[in-house]
């Protein structure tokens, strides 16, 4: 399976972390691990920007969150057209891993510190993505 799953509008058919997808129709979302540096990547990453080694692995993202930071985009870009106003945000693992998504919540529910946690989606047409929710 390449990336031609992921998202609402995907524009990559192959890729080197290929897997994510498969991942994610698991149920499970996970970024890449460097085995020789040790630096986490999500989204994932076939080589490491630190080390430049190849040698990665798979790590599962912790469950629970705080946002850290957010924003409503009342405006979509190509694929997204229907899904106005959405919130995403960074949201901050308290271990060093910090991912962007978007919120499942109301914009006006979505604060700073707000706790969240991680989940896979399937979107009415088969695509797989991921988002955060209101623990």
């Amino acid at each position: 399976m390449g990336f031609e799953k992921f998202g609402r509008k995907s524009f990559t058919g192959m890729t080197k972390t290929a897997k994510f997808v498969d991942l994610l129709q698991e149920g499970k979302v996970e970024g890449t691990v460097c085995k020789q540096c040790g630096a986490k990547y999500f989204p994932p990453r076939a080589d490491c920007a630190a080390c430049l080694s190849k040698e990665m692995d798979w790590f599962e993202v912790p469950k629970k969150g705080k946002v850290e930071t957010f924003t409503t985009a009342y405006y979509a870009p190509f694929g997204f057209e229907k899904d106005c106003p959405y919130t995403m945000g960074v949201v901050d693992f308290g271990d060093g891993t910090k991912l962007f998504a978007r919120i499942a919540a109301k914009p006006e529910e979505v604060q700073v510190g707000m706790d969240v946690t991680v989940r896979t989606i399937t979107y009415e047409d088969g695509q797989v993505s991921f988002e955060m929710a209101k623990a």
